[in-house]
């Protein structure tokens, strides 16, 4: 059956972006390779040519030294194109995977949005109003309830403005109640004789009486 309808060929995979590039990086470090291979080629004709005297040996290692210095150009020439082809198509696989990141984050809001819409089906702004308006309700019936928990019961009726005078009197005896004047009256008063009225002494020491000057009492004879 191969024979007469032949075999089917494999697909070959299309181009990568990535591949070629990397396939150009790795042609331009060999040239660069080569270039410097004749940098040092032409540095040793150079120094020969410096050493050497005019005449046909020095014109030979001349025309060798400008053989290799126009390889050199050519090298350069190419590495430079190949430089400026990984350039471009390191900007076309930029923009082409922005273009991909730009779908991706498209696609997703996309997604984004159609949940929102089947979730937004389930709220009822009528309902979430109701619910504001019963949440208020509330609150207020709770502050009734605290204020009348809060009442006082028992208290006597007084007019404003028997309470105000009397705070104004009460102030007054407050700053009456501050004067200490009379601490230091108390201070200054002479102390209290510590004998009784007609008698010499009422002190005795080691059981002998004594007078007012703490010496022993003479005796009346």
């Amino acid at each position: 059956m191969n024979r007469l309808f032949g075999s089917s060929k494999a697909k070959v995979p299309p181009p990568n972006m990535s591949d070629c590039i990397k396939n150009v990086d790795s042609r331009t470090d060999s040239i660069e390779k080569k270039i410097n291979k004749l940098d040092m080629e032409l540095k040793k004709y150079k120094d020969q040519m410096k050493k050497m005297r005019d005449g046909p040996s020095k014109n030979m290692v001349k025309q060798r030294a400008m053989r290799v210095l126009k390889q050199k150009k050519m090298y350069e020439q190419q590495a430079d194109n190949l430089r400026n082809q990984s350039f471009n198509m390191e900007q076309a696989n930029y923009a082409t995977q922005t273009l991909k990141d730009t779908k991706t984050t498209m696609d997703a809001m996309k997604l984004g949005v159609k949940s929102m819409k089947k979730e937004f089906k389930n709220v009822d702004l009528d309902k979430i109003d109701d619910l504001q308006d019963d949440m208020e309700d509330m609150l207020e019936q709770a502050n009734e309830v605290q204020e009348m928990m809060s009442r006082s019961y028992g208290m006597p009726e007084i007019d404003d403005d028997d309470l105000e005078a009397e705070l104004d009197a009460l102030g007054d005896e407050m700053l009456f109640d501050d004067d200490s004047s009379y601490l230091d009256e108390a201070i200054s008063a002479p102390a209290a004789p510590d004998t009784e009225l007609g008698a010499d002494s009422v002190a005795s020491k080691d059981g002998v009486p004594v007078d007012e000057f703490g010496l022993p009492q003479i005796p009346a004879s």
